[in-house]
């Protein structure tokens, strides 16, 4: 009985030397950060960011094409029929003068008819190569520019959603971690109680103990399978989330092997503000936004100066000769005056909306800086938990070892070594729960303080 004991002290000391150390539960130099590469690579939500950056880009190549001619191919045909005229006398003129020409001359001149001239061209064409050239408008600089901020913004946007997921990531992950450590706790309980069911069994044998323990121990195995049973759905669903945020196949197998074993207690740099938050670059950038919109409301006042050259030809019937070429050249000018006062208006727009976001952008901050204070505020709480649940166990390891001896020794119900077998389980589910919060803590300060190199990861 005696080398059964040491079997089972031994046993629990091996469980506990595992389940101590994992206080900050460190990634692998890699493997977590694989992980998050592979999100990086496969997360819809975040290509869906990507695609709307890569919107901005051809938006502002866009604006950059306006520099540059414009070339058209333009043509007309035109076909008509009755409508105004131009008359032209030309019988009345001239056939008296013909008349008198023929009788003193001899001549035959002919009998002229007065003619009728459609003002509408019949059967006639017009093709023509246009190239148009902006010489002075201050509209398409802005526009460059205004488009040149969005696409910071939207950059900015792609870091907001990758901050996110990284965090998602990592509770994800730890969070399965915690799930596969409530597994092993079940079954390393699960051994204890086979182990009590054995000696129940040998003393009832030898009628040192009636019927009763074993059947408690019996109905403790039952409780703690289903137990386990729970246990083991969460570790599917928590391994379900994990692959869904890497865009997997959900059933996908998730190593946590390099997960470090040593206790670290970090302590994370608090020194480190929200300054590279990238919301408040988000917002700064519409303050610039609003800003080059007000100007180019004003720069509405500067006229506009195009130039153009045709080459076409145009005639009857599709008749192309050297008399049907032509070109022509010319500058366009367009300079408002007066517009009631729309550009004045759309100009106090932009100054209103850019008030706005700058009130935003303060409050922005602050609700960041409660957001910093408050994960920095979480993780002492989770620090302090840890070492109040890595202290439980180790009593609770302690005061179980106290309880096997007297109940072997005949001085303990079972009931009570029961209670303290109940004592160790929870103390490691709490311990792993406390692991796993002061994970989550750590990436939440971490996003908190924009500190993850997300621009350096593909």
């Amino acid at each position: 009985m005696y080398t059964s004991f040491i079997k089972t002290s031994l046993l629990l000391l091996g469980i506990t030397c595992i389940a101590l150390p994992v206080a900050v539960a460190q990634s692998g130099p890699g493997q977590l950060d694989s992980y998050i590469a592979v999100a990086f690579a496969n997360n819809q939500g975040l290509k869906q960011q990507q695609f709307d950056l890569d919107r901005s880009l051809a938006a502002l190549k866009e604006a950059q094409a306006m520099y540059l001619p414009t070339v058209s191919v333009l043509g007309s045909y035109t076909k008509s029929s009755g409508g105004r005229t131009i008359d032209v006398p030309l019988g009345d003129l001239l056939n008296p003068v013909y008349s008198a020409l023929n009788q003193l001359t001899g001549a035959k001149y002919p009998t002229l008819q007065n003619e009728s001239f459609l003002l509408n061209p019949d059967n006639f064409y017009d093709a023509k190569v246009r190239t148009s050239l902006p010489l002075i408008n201050a509209e398409i600089r802005y526009n460059k520019l205004i488009k040149q901020q969005l696409i910071t913004s939207q950059q900015a946007a792609v870091n907001v959603y990758k901050r996110a997921l990284v965090k998602d990531i990592k509770t994800a992950y730890y969070r399965y971690y915690q799930a596969l450590q409530g597994i092993a706790v079940y079954n390393s309980a699960l051994l204890l109680i086979k182990e009590n069911i054995r000696e129940n069994e040998s003393m009832l044998r030898n009628g040192v103990r009636n019927g009763t323990a074993l059947l408690r121990s019996q109905t403790e195995q039952q409780k703690t399978n289903a137990a386990l049973i729970q246990a083991q759905r969460n570790s599917l669903n928590a391994r379900s989330y994990f692959n869904f945020l890497l865009n997997r196949p959900l059933t996908d197998s998730v190593s946590t092997e390099s997960i470090a074993r040593d206790v670290v207690m970090i302590s994370p740099d608090t020194t480190t503000g929200v300054q590279g938050r990238e919301e408040l670059r988000q917002l700064e950038t519409l303050r610039q936004v609003y800003t080059l919109n007000e100007k180019m409301q004003k720069s509405g006042i500067i006229p506009k100066l195009n130039t153009f050259i045709d080459l076409g030809s145009q005639g009857y019937d599709f008749n192309v000769n050297s008399k049907t070429r032509y070109y022509l050249w010319g500058v366009n000018l367009q300079w408002d005056v007066f517009t009631g006062g729309q550009r004045k208006y759309r100009a106090q727009q932009s100054r209103a909306s850019f008030n706005a976001a700058t009130a935003q952008l303060d409050q922005t901050q602050q609700s960041l800086l409660l957001e910093l204070d408050q994960s920095y505020n979480n993780y002492q709480s989770a620090r302090a938990a840890y070492k109040s649940a890595a202290s439980q166990l180790s009593f609770a390891l302690k005061y179980y070892n106290d309880q096997l001896k007297a109940y072997r020794a005949g001085q303990l119900l079972y009931l009570e070594l029961i209670d303290a077998e109940d004592q160790l389980t929870s103390a490691r589910l709490q311990l792993a729960d406390a692991q796993a919060n002061l994970q989550i803590t750590l990436a939440e300060m971490e996003r908190g303080q924009a500190t993850y190199p997300v621009n350096n990861t593909n």
